[in-house]
């Protein structure tokens, strides 16, 4: 089958190529999909920045929406046919290719309202958001209190805003600095937007006893205006990893600090594995209501290395709003 090969290199031209690789050998409980639409998000360039030199290629791609192939002896939920999305499995081989295997517990069906690309764009931060939201916090439909999004323009805070509204009573403040950017979060639903250079000055104006949940993807060198701006006993949920985070000053008023990795139920198969094929079926739902929007602003369509480079340099450049699909 073709593929979109990733190598380390010195150029992004010279590490993503057209390669031909085998199809996938199913487990027995993984779906074989063929795949129609994938998005790009940090994740993606990140990997292929931290990539050994090697002969083989590394298929990368998280995010995809398409069909149903074949399954596997013990799939149970799914079947041949079915129009399907999902993040997948960072140990293993990605979505930048015709086929591509994956476990069925991390896959659902896709919203019927979507075309393949508008849903291509949700599935990794959709369980992102979820996760953060629902898991980390344990926030319900009865939660009160502000909640502040970070990045709010970018994928994850483009859904978190839309699932924060229509899941829980918090309200929801979203940074931004860019006219487009702050347009675009309240768009999405955003009750209050702040200027992230003036973090803590502005956030503070709105909340002076400052905020009860943080959502962050970029922690460095922001500890400090954490401390300052989230309540005491209040919590933060991080997607990064930045080298030598000091969470000290949080100490003093015991705030929690919440890891969050989409891919640590598929990485060591957790028992509750198939909440993310839960959380996204929920998900279809909300979007069929009309509740939920995708939060697509740019289509390629170009299943080739070209488009992938394209799609990696946008990305990349940390401007994106939204998120950008390539499409078969």
């Amino acid at each position: 089958m073709t593929a979109i090969g990733a190598f380390a290199a010195d150029s992004l031209d010279e590490s993503l190529r057209d390669v031909t690789v085998d199809v996938p050998e199913l487990r027995a409980r993984d779906v074989l999909v063929r795949v129609l639409a994938v998005s790009v998000n940090p994740a993606d360039w990140k990997v292929r920045q931290g990539l050994q030199p090697s002969d083989e290629p590394t298929i990368l791609g998280y995010d995809a929406a398409g069909v149903v192939e074949a399954v596997g002896p013990e799939v149970t939920t799914l079947h041949v046919g079915d129009e399907v999305w999902y993040a997948g499995d960072a140990t293993r081989p990605g979505s930048n290719a015709e086929l591509q295997a994956v476990d069925e517990r991390i896959v659902s069906r896709k919203p019927a309202s979507l075309s393949f690309a508008d849903a291509a764009a949700l599935p990794l931060t959709t369980i992102t958001a979820w996760e953060s939201l629902f898991d980390r916090f344990g926030l319900t439909r009865e939660s009160t209190g502000d909640l502040l999004v970070l990045g709010a323009a970018g994928g994850v805070g483009s859904i978190m805003i839309q699932l924060a509204k229509a899941l829980t009573g918090m309200r929801v403040i979203a940074t931004a600095s860019r006219d487009e950017s702050r347009e675009w979060a309240q768009r999405m639903g955003a009750d209050l937007v702040v200027d992230h250079h003036h973090l803590r000055e502005q956030t503070l104006a709105a909340v002076p006893d400052g905020v009860d949940y943080l959502f962050s993807p970029h922690s460095k060198d922001n500890i400090d205006d954490y401390a300052a701006i989230v309540k005491p006993f209040g919590h933060i949920a991080a997607i990064d990893e930045p080298p030598g985070l000091d969470l000290l000053p949080l100490k003093a008023k015991s705030i929690a600090w919440h890891w969050e990795l989409m891919f640590t139920r598929p990485r060591f198969e957790t028992p509750d594995m198939i909440e993310q094929q839960r959380l996204l079926a929920a998900t279809a739902e909300l979007v069929d209501q009309g509740t939920l929007r995708t939060t697509v602003t740019k289509t390629i369509d170009d299943f080739s290395a070209a488009g992938l480079r394209e799609a990696h340099r946008d990305v990349e450049s940390g401007h994106m709003v939204g998120k950008v699909v390539i499409t078969r």
